[in-house]
This record gives structure tokens, C-alpha cells and sequence, in this order.
């Protein structure tokens, strides 16, 4: 059984937020952070897909639709491990508090749901630790698409899942696509004991129990500067 930072003995905790695109994780770990930052906490963020070392490559093969399920999950698992051994890991031993827009389990779902074996993913993940915390924002995919929506007039191509040939209609595409995300989301909420909040809320009623959480859970005094 894979071991938490705390149960492997590292100083630091490391929070990783979860849910579908539109789901409102980002805001609620960005709110997070700043709420943080003004308790004078040692913190850090992180987000998915972000390491210098392979974003370009990333963008253009999505760009050039390049992109197999097999080397799409490769790909982000490059990233990831950079971000693991060169960030994360040596701020967690320094004794951060690291927050997470996305981890492991977006892999979990998202590669699975794309057609790669669910063992092989989570093989190719083996070295890392699990958060100390996971959230999972579960909200509607009606939610979820109107709120995407609300910021730009468009949906992404790959957000859409239309490299998949689901469908023609990038709307219908996107439901059946975050559908089938919300799903495996779903399976592994017990196996993993995510935190599961209702992203339907208010955003302010999400924050506070987002906080009241974290402070239940963590000794936080102890990663004040």
C-alpha cells in the first residue's frame, strides 16, 4: 500500500485538489493559497502540466494532434515527475506545506478513460507518495460546462475529448468525455479517501470547509514562518 508524506516521515504535507475541468478546484486551491500566504505559512503550488522540461513538447503535440493515448499519458508523466523530484519532494523534506492543482489521480482517470491499461498508469506513477490531503470538488457536468463557458466562448479541443471521435458536437463530446472522468473520480474516492465537497455551493461555503478541513487534519502551527 502506497504511503502518505506524513507516514513516509517527511516534515512537509502535501494538499492535492481533484475534479472535472469547470469543477472550480482551481479557485478553491488558489483561495486556499492566498489564505495561507496571509497566515504566514511556509507554501508552495504546484499545477498539472507545468514543468519547463516538457510544456512545449506538450502544447505543440496537442497543437499537431500528435498525440496517441500512450504518449499523451507519457507525456504528463514527464512533467510530473520533473515537478516531483525537483519541486515538490525537496520543499515537502524542508518542511512546505504544497498544494496541488491536480495529482496523480487526474492521471488515473484521465488516461484510463483515453484507453490505457489501468495497471500500466498506475505502474508508470508507482514512485509517488499519495497527498496527505486530496479534495475532490464533485460537481454537475452541466456545472461544470457552464461555468468553462461563463470565461471564454469556446471549449478545448482535448478538454472536449474530441481526439477521442466521441462525437462531432464538442458540447455532447465534453459531457460524454468529463462523464466518463467523473465516473472513474467516483471509483476512487473510497480507495483513496478523497475529501468530497460539493463544488455545486456557493464559492465562499466550499472555502470555508475547505480550511476548516485542513486545520482539522494538520497541525499547521508548526509551518508558520
Amino acid at each position: 500500500m502506497k504511503k502518505t508524506f506524513a507516514e513516509m516521515g517527511l516534515p512537509g504535507r502535501l494538499i492535492a485538489v481533484e475534479g472535472l475541468d469547470g469543477s472550480g478546484k482551481s479557485t478553491q486551491i488558489y483561495l486556499l493559497k492566498r489564505w495561507m500566504e496571509m497566515q504566514r505559512f511556509t507554501v508552495f503550488f504546484s499545477e498539472w502540466n507545468s514543468s519547463d522540461l516538457v510544456k512545449n513538447a506538450t502544447s505543440k503535440g496537442k497543437k499537431m494532434d500528435l498525440l496517441t493515448p500512450t504518449t499523451f499519458s507519457l507525456i504528463h508523466a514527464t512533467d510530473f515527475a520533473d515537478r516531483y523530484e525537483r519541486q515538490l519532494l525537496p520543499l515537502l523534506k524542508a518542511g512546505y506545506l504544497v498544494l496541488c492543482d491536480r495529482y496523480i489521480f487526474t492521471a488515473f482517470a484521465r488516461d484510463v478513460v483515453r484507453g490505457c491499461p489501468p495497471e500500466w498508469v498506475r505502474e508508470v506513477y508507482d514512485f509517488a507518495a499519495l497527498p496527505d490531503i486530496t479534495f475532490f470538488f464533485k460537481a454537475h457536468l452541466e456545472v461544470s460546462l457552464a461555468r468553462i463557458l461563463d470565461g471564454r466562448p469556446t471549449l478545448k479541443h482535448h478538454e472536449a475529448g474530441m481526439d477521442l471521435g466521441l462525437s462531432n458536437d464538442p458540447y455532447e463530446s465534453f459531457r460524454i468525455f468529463q462523464g466518463r472522468i467523473f465516473e472513474q473520480y467516483l471509483a476512487m474516492s473510497t480507495e483513496f479517501q478523497f475529501l468530497v465537497m460539493d463544488a455545486n455551493q456557493r464559492i465562499e461555503e466550499q472555502q470555508g470547509l475547505v480550511r476548516k478541513l485542513v486545520a482539522d487534519r494538520l497541525d499547521l502551527d508548526r509551518f508558520r514562518r
